[in-house]
């Protein structure tokens, strides 16, 4: 394939140089003079070139850079604001996640907590109950809605953000995730099953995340004390639904 002609950003001056010089080659017209001009002119033009081969250069090293620092403050805005573990968002991005949402709409929250994990890590060790933190993920990955958010907000502790949620809905993903944990194959060495237990809080617009979390929170503690790998709903008031659902 013939290569394309590179564009000259000095074919005009170039032209010039060489009428100059074929009309001083000519009978000597312009005399000394033009042929000074011309050698300086040439001097000039070549210089002009090696300069503007240099700033090219330099354009390019300064694109390469500003392309590598953009790269990293991306970088360094993902590992500031999600889980290093898992990679979903932390504590911190999920209550500014939150209150955010919480100024524009109604928002659901799902608290989770993993059952009995301080067993898992004292029998198996720590790099199991990372396997098991990630199975976990894995799950609510695959089931929540593709608006969802899923956050890490303690060792073994995930909230699940829901906008445009209703508290039946809510309550029927956080079904849905309870099960996907139940039934996933986390090859423990002793082949027993991980379960996990469910808070689910439903708030209007301009709620904050304290107070919503809290409320979920509750409604986890009970579904805990009820013998754990259940749902339960947070009513209205602060106080959680006694229904095991």
């Amino acid at each position: 394939m013939q290569a394309l002609p590179v564009h000259d950003l000095f074919a005009a001056e170039s032209a010039a140089l060489l009428a100059a010089k074929t009309a001083h080659s000519a009978a000597g017209q312009g005399g000394p003079a033009l042929g000074e001009l011309i050698i300086a002119f040439e001097r000039l033009l070549r210089e002009t070139r090696r300069l503007v081969r240099r700033s090219d250069k330099a354009e390019l090293e300064m694109n390469q850079l500003n392309m590598r620092l953009q790269y990293l403050a991306a970088e360094l805005e993902h590992r500031a604001n999600h889980d290093p573990l898992t990679g979903v968002l932390n504590r911190a991005a999920i209550i500014d996640l939150v209150n955010r949402q919480f100024a524009q709409q109604d928002l659901a929250l799902i608290v989770l907590d993993i059952d009995h994990f301080k067993r898992i890590n004292d029998s198996f060790g720590h790099p199991m109950g990372d396997k098991v933190i990630l199975g976990v993920v894995a799950c609510l990955q695959a089931v929540v809605p593709a608006a969802a958010q899923v956050g890490r907000v303690g060792g073994e502790e995930f909230t699940v953000v829901l906008p445009r949620h209703g508290a039946v809905e809510s309550e029927q993903v956080a079904q849905a995730l309870r099960r996907a944990i139940a039934s996933h194959a986390f090859e423990l060495p002793d082949a027993s099953a991980v379960t996990a237990s469910f808070g689910v809080c439903w708030a209007p617009a301009g709620g904050d995340f304290d107070t919503a979390y809290g409320r979920a929170d509750e409604a986890l503690f009970i579904a805990k004390r009820a013998g754990r790998n259940q749902v339960r709903l947070a009513t209205s008031s602060s106080h959680a639904a006694e229904h095991v659902v």
